[in-house]
């Protein structure tokens, strides 16, 4: 059974772990996710903990670095600091400057089939961000969330993502068309609480998921079915 749950409202893709993502009228979904997206991340070489990227956990500042001067879908060739200064992204200078900040040296690192945590592609609707943000008594930000896909529901509820898990999401009505198979929650951390615009971090965003929902916000998803995915389409369930 096919069911029309809504509509793409949006798209991000975030060539550089926790920095800054760039928003996309249309993207090619490929078997690791979106075509660029998590391609580059920074590594810790103190060596210590079992998760060896550096994320903006650690370093709330990396949300305001802007990944810039791609190609199409190559890799950004510059990096445009919070302060406004470009750097060239595998330069020496960059890395100085973000070891700095987090107070251990790191190396930028390309990873072709990307660096994710927990799935290649999150998806929330816009209905869940703006539930969890009034409840925090925020504006409805959906950068605090990171997803690559922004869905606008037929359902204006909050959290009806959860219905979708076990499913297929199907973006347009083409035979072949590219579709996603919804697998996880996307259980939320401190990366919510941070504001994208200036680093700056409070708990309430984290602690209303929590009340809300058991901190889930969004699931993750596995590709299925390759193509191209734009902003407008129509998505449909499966199951």
């Amino acid at each position: 059974m096919s069911v029309e749950i809504g509509r793409v409202e949006a798209i991000y893709r975030y060539p550089v772990k926790s920095m800054r993502g760039e928003p996309l009228e249309a993207a090619a979904l490929g078997w690791h996710g979106l075509k660029g997206d998590r391609r580059l991340a920074f590594l810790r070489l103190d060596g210590s903990g079992g998760f060896p990227w550096l994320n903006a956990s650690k370093l709330p500042d990396l949300v305001r670095f802007t990944p810039i001067g791609r190609d199409g879908d190559e890799l950004p060739t510059r990096i445009r600091t919070p302060e406004g200064e470009e750097m060239d992204t595998f330069g020496e200078p960059l890395a100085a400057d973000v070891g700095r900040r987090f107070g251990g040296p790191v190396k930028m690192m390309h990873l072709k089939d990307g660096i994710f945590d927990d799935a290649s592609l999150s998806v929330i609707t816009n209905e869940t961000v703006n539930e969890v943000c009034s409840l925090a008594n925020q504006h409805p930000e959906v950068r605090r969330f990171r997803p690559n896909l922004v869905i606008r529901p037929t359902r204006a509820v909050p959290f009806v993502e959860d219905e979708w898990l076990g499913g297929t999401l199907v973006f347009g009505e083409e035979a072949d068309a590219p579709a996603i198979s919804a697998t996880i929650h996307d259980l939320r951390c401190v990366m919510v609480n941070i504001d994208p615009d200036s680093g700056s971090t409070k708990s309430d965003v984290l602690k209303a998921a929590a009340r809300a929902n058991r901190a889930n916000a969004g699931i993750y998803a596995t590709v299925t079915r390759i193509g191209l995915v734009v902003v407008g389409q129509k998505v449909f369930l499966q199951k």
